[in-house]
């Protein structure tokens, strides 16, 4: 079993998506980036269905401008948007890796001779040997120098998506989440409101909001 056979091509992923959820929709958006330093970092929202108000997931991609090959280094915005896109929709799917084949073929691809950039070198009066150097990703790792490899998995951990609960139906479809402040009781109040209208519409689905900052519904 190669170490590619568990993961998904990004054509495929995207076909099965539209496939599971023809009207479906994601969105995308810039949390921080900075073209100096040479980072992206994507936030990607995936919705069920065209009109659903809360998400089903959300997840996160990070671009290291870095990390690219030199002739990809123009698009590695678009790269890290698609990234995020591809990492919410399995996600929500599941049945897959969440890294894309195309990711970490780079992944795979990506030489282990990489420097110690913790230091800086004058490479004009730099002697023959006085810059470390690794034949293997398992010497880089060793010395304590991050691989891409390592890079990846550590952001995918502190980066990890979020699988959200898919909004309750009543018999006129998917409810509303609503959110508010009572001005008599000065309390935050929260529930699933019914779309359809007065006085057909069902009561709603009232939360309450727990010690851990989340809303569940009302027993």
């Amino acid at each position: 079993m190669g170490f590619l056979d568990n993961y998904e091509a990004s054509r495929e992923r995207l076909e099965r998506w539209l496939k599971t959820y023809p009207t479906g929709r994601i969105e995308t958006s810039i949390v921080e980036f900075s073209a100096d330093k040479g980072y992206v970092l994507v936030e990607a929202k995936a919705f069920r269905h065209e009109d659903d108000t809360r998400p089903a997931a959300i997840d996160f991609a990070y671009g290291y401008q870095g990390a690219y090959q030199q002739n990809m280094k123009r698009w590695f915005v678009e790269d890290t948007v698609t990234s995020a896109i591809m990492r919410v929709q399995q996600l929500v799917m599941g049945g897959a890796e969440r890294s894309t084949k195309e990711i970490m073929e780079q992944v795979e691809k990506t030489s282990a001779k990489v420097a110690n950039t913790d230091k800086e070198y004058d490479y004009w009066t730099t002697k023959f040997g006085e810059v470390p150097s690794y034949k293997t990703e398992e010497d880089m790792e060793a010395a304590g120098v991050p691989t891409l490899a390592s890079g990846v998995a550590e952001i995918a951990t502190q980066l990890g998506g979020q699988l959200v609960a898919e909004a309750p139906q009543c018999r006129h479809g998917h409810r509303i989440f609503r959110s508010g402040n009572s001005a008599k009781t000065k309390k935050d109040w929260a529930n699933y409101s019914c779309v359809g209208r007065k006085p057909d519409q069902c009561d709603p689905i009232w939360l309450v909001l727990t010690s851990d900052g989340t809303w569940k519904p009302q027993v």
